[in-house]
């Protein structure tokens, strides 16, 4: 058996705490993610840094990160993503989406994203997988909670898409799209130092409002991710599948 190739696709910029505290958000996913004789390789496709067309069959898998962008612009990186995916597709190359990541795909895919009417969620937040999510080998709960931060969500799936998890504040928290593709709208990679991290600089740039972080960060404090899980889950998915 040789190496396994997989690529993350980052679509958002380091902040200095993440690359003080971790070196760095693909050190993040490369902590949940990677595991013996892989190989990863970083794109930074927010910088207009893609893997070339005729590499792409070298992989097998890639990973899109979140983003402070949003996944229904018409930013020139967004809209070349766009095309990337499609073109993974086609290959039937696996992909997981995270967060913007999740959202991009739906778009990619043919459905639609937009602001969530009831606006941010950033917290703690517990999402009901469904029974038709097919992992015998985790033996996974009905119930998962996960780190949040998001204004955006699909309102809107794919064709041929399933939603696989949901939640009281967002319809489409996972879905799947054949067997080779899964977004998650949460942050499965995220810490809770990062999260509260991110509260602040979302306050700083007036974001959100002081008063919604303290509840942000009141349910940070409180409520444990399932960080365990969610790694099996995404490994499993990767590198298994459904």
């Amino acid at each position: 058996m040789g190496r396994k190739r997989f690529g993350v696709l980052m679509c958002a910029e380091d902040s200095e705490h993440v690359i003080k505290i971790y070196g760095g958000y693909f050190r993040v996913f490369m902590k949940m993610l990677e595991e013996e004789n892989e190989t990863w390789d970083m794109y930074k496709v927010s910088c207009g840094e893609f893997p070339k067309d005729d590499d792409l069959c070298l992989y097998d898998g890639f990973v899109i990160s979140g983003s402070c962008s949003d996944a229904y612009g018409n930013d020139k990186w967004i809209c070349d993503l766009v095309t990337l995916i499609k073109k993974l597709d086609s290959m039937h190359t696996k992909i997981l989406g995270i967060c913007f990541g999740h959202q991009v795909l739906g778009r990619a895919l043919g459905g639609k994203v937009a602001p969530s009417p009831s606006g941010w969620d950033i917290g703690v937040r517990s999402i009901t997988l469904s029974s038709h999510v097919s992992f015998p080998s985790l033996n996974l709960p009905t119930k998962l909670s996960i780190i949040e931060c998001h204004r955006d969500e699909i309102q809107e799936l794919p064709k041929k898409a399933e939603v696989i998890a949901w939640s009281d504040k967002t319809g489409i928290e996972m879905f799947k799209y054949g067997h080779h593709i899964m977004g998650i709208q949460g942050h499965p990679e995220y810490s809770r130092d990062i999260l509260l991290n991110l509260i602040d600089r979302l306050i700083q740039r007036n974001f959100i409002m002081e008063a919604f972080a303290i509840g942000a960060r009141e349910k940070a404090v409180v409520l444990q991710p399932d960080t365990n899980v969610w790694k099996r889950l995404c490994i499993n998915f990767l590198k298994n599948g459904f």
